[in-house]
């Protein structure tokens, strides 16, 4: 199934092919804060049709992971990392996704606080 995000003004627009088979929710100080629920696919899934090269990028921990924000509406519709074999994965944040019913989503709840 395809399905179309983008940050709050439309700056950073993109679409994922793939199936929501559930998302994650994480209690990190950042995840928390921003209210993301996210799901993790294939960088090769998601084409970018507006804005990839001007999102900001923000960076902390263990610096591994790029949580991208829009830089004019502040919107975090996404983050980017390699995942544990090598994958390059993005991390969408279902939040920022068109016609989604979260409440049908199955969330599994990540203790990032403590890793």
């Amino acid at each position: 199934m395809a399905h179309r995000g983008s940050c709050h003004c439309g700056a950073i627009a993109f679409d994922v092919d793939a199936d929501i088979e559930g998302v994650m929710e994480c209690n990190c100080s950042l995840c928390s804060r921003r209210g993301y629920l996210l799901w993790f696919v294939p960088r090769a899934q998601v084409r970018f049709v507006a804005g990839e090269e001007a999102s900001g990028v923000y960076r902390f921990n263990r610096m591994h992971i790029g949580h991208h924000f829009c830089p004019t509406c502040g919107c975090a519709p996404y983050a980017a990392a390699d995942g544990p074999d090598g994958t390059p994965m993005v991390a969408v944040n279902v939040r920022c996704l068109e016609g989604v019913d979260l409440h049908g989503l199955a969330i599994t709840r990540i203790d990032g606080r403590s890793l």
